[in-house]
């Protein structure tokens, strides 16, 4: 059954609202837990359709799963190294991860080429080179990667293109080959330090995650253990962002503050009263906004993911804004679905030029996860009207609750089935 949301507008958000498990953490978290020998609890677990494809694909490869209100319970102990050519992984781009720690676990891996939100083409080149670096061979068949490796040994790989995913799946492999790897121009994500976390408790040897330079001394086997998920800073920066879009009051509650810094001083930049605290945040809407310059850079840069959310809010700026985005050069397609509810945005190579706009509501199609936050983020700020936002099952892969938190926050949203 096909869903979409029905948004009415003007409305300020009031109120506070607890932030979930990091969806990005999350879909790396699942498959690291099939390197121990036992089981693995995660707690503060999303509630998202990524991680109930995740919990289906392991139990494909012979894992006990779990779940329970935000815990997932994860025994591998009997997990045996299945090919997964196609099915549930092309619904899920993070089914990458798969290859590091199947190869870790088993020396092998038959993982179809994922999918998941289609904004721009993200190669996997650098996962594999990494692959190889450790001793793999590694071959692309009918659409699958088959990667085999006699025994992984520890190696130097340096990054051509600063990447999280490879980053991750690296350190997955790496964390039980022979000796140490040394991953150079590593990603400094938080959730590359939230994985590394886990499998150091696990009784891994990481150490610089969150620098660029990242050793790993690997294990001949490694032991489950508990570990909490880390608050999801993407959640987190686009109720920032609804909040001071629809001039409310609301506090984001159980989040990292020094996460949020580069879209706390964006904010404030725009001239939102923004108050920090020891694990929240107070948003402040203000009657006048003032255009700024954003630009998406890796982290700590202002969050490629917010990118999308954020365009909405300069909407409303005195001035023109413009928005840059360095790390990938085609994520616009939320531009024409805004341009439906009257937003005045020119598109130039990497660039977004945005003029404010008054939005009315109308028909929109959300064509991957933070798109649609933004559509949801237009809908709530348009005068009048009730917009329909389609392609749900995006929004759904990463926010949680969204009618729910959004409906506490005194929002006018709920869900309705789509008739062809």
């Amino acid at each position: 059954m096909q869903e979409k949301l029905m948004v009415a507008g003007g409305r300020p958000l009031e109120g506070s609202i607890r932030i979930s498990g990091a969806k990005n953490s999350a879909i790396a978290l699942i498959p690291a837990a099939m390197l121990a020998e036992s089981a693995v609890i995660l707690d503060n677990m999303p509630e998202l359709s990524d991680v109930l494809i995740y919990k289906e694909l392991l139990e494909q490869l012979g894992c006990t799963v779990s779940m329970k209100e935000d815990q997932m319970w994860i025994d591998p102990s009997q997990a045996l190294s299945v090919p997964l050519p196609n099915g549930k992984v092309k619904k899920l781009r993070a089914s990458y991860y798969l290859m590091g720690a199947l190869l870790g676990r088993f020396g092998e891996a038959i993982i179809g080429l994922p999918g998941g939100c289609n904004f721009e083409p993200r190669p996997i080149d650098q996962h594999i080179k990494g692959f190889e670096a450790l001793g793999a061979e590694v071959k692309n068949e009918q659409g699958a990667i088959h990667i085999q490796a006699k025994k992984l040994r520890g190696a130097k790989i340096y990054l051509d293109v600063v990447s999280v995913g490879a980053t991750i799946n690296i350190m997955l492999a790496a964390s039980r080959a022979e000796g140490t790897t040394t991953i150079e121009n590593a990603a400094k994500e938080p959730e590359i330090i939230d994985v590394a976390t886990l499998l150091n408790a696990m009784g891994a040897k990481i150490k610089g995650a969150g620098t660029e330079t990242i050793r790993i001394e690997g294990m001949s086997s490694l032991k489950g253990c508990r570990h909490s998920i880390i608050p999801d800073r993407i959640q987190a920066g686009t109720y920032m962002i609804a909040a001071a879009a629809t001039r409310g009051r609301v506090i984001i509650d159980q989040i990292i503050p020094k996460h949020m810094e580069a879209v706390t001083a964006k904010l404030i930049e725009m001239g939102v009263e923004v108050q920090e605290m020891e694990e929240s945040i107070r948003i402040i809407g203000k009657p006048l906004y003032q255009g700024i310059d954003v630009k998406a850079l890796v982290y700590p840069g202002f969050a490629t993911d917010l990118q999308s959310p954020m365009t909405s809010l300069l909407l409303q700026a005195e001035g023109i804004s413009v928005l840059t985005d360095h790390v990938y050069s085609s994520r616009f397609k939320h531009i024409p679905e805004l341009a439906r509810m009257g937003a005045d945005i020119k598109l130039e190579g990497r660039s977004a030029i945005i003029k404010r706009s008054y939005l009315h509501a109308a028909k929109v199609q959300a064509t991957d996860l933070r798109a649609g936050a933004a559509l949801v983020i237009a809908g709530l700020t348009a005068q009048e009207g009730i917009t329909e936002v389609f392609g749900l099952e995006y929004i759904d892969r990463g926010y949680d609750r969204l009618v729910e938190n959004l409906t506490s926050l005194g929002a006018e949203v709920w869900r309705e089935e789509v008739i062809e």
